[in-house]
């Protein structure tokens, strides 16, 4: 039932953005403006990791290189924001606040999850 509410949220934020990434300075003003903004941006940030692992995971099916590898070690939603803050904090001159968040959880996912050459 919470993958299922996940995807709609996931859904619906994307519909509503047009489709577009959000930013981390969208995100930032979505956790400080709204009532359950914090909660809102978890669910995002829960659905932008779910989605890049079903990308790397369809590379890996059609014989292309996965862009990370779990390999049997521990991935959660609960992971979501603190892969996200931690690569956020370690590469901090990196990011500029308009950058996409799936750039920022795509390279922690990387960091955090390599894959064996």
């Amino acid at each position: 039932m919470f993958t299922l509410r996940l995807f709609l949220f996931a859904a619906l934020a994307f519909a509503a953005a047009g489709a577009q990434a959000m930013s981390i300075r969208e995100l930032r003003t979505l956790e400080a403006n709204e009532k359950d903004g914090k909660i809102y941006a978890n669910y995002y940030l829960v659905g932008v990791m779910e989605g890049l692992r079903e990308a790397s995971d369809a590379d890996q099916r059609a014989g292309l290189k996965p862009h990370f590898c779990i390999n049997g070690r521990k991935f959660e939603p609960a992971m979501a924001r603190s892969l996200y803050q931690t690569e956020l904090t370690r590469n901090a001159d990196n990011y500029e606040a308009d950058m996409p968040v799936q750039l920022v959880l795509a390279s922690a996912l990387r960091n955090s999850y390599r894959c064996s050459p």
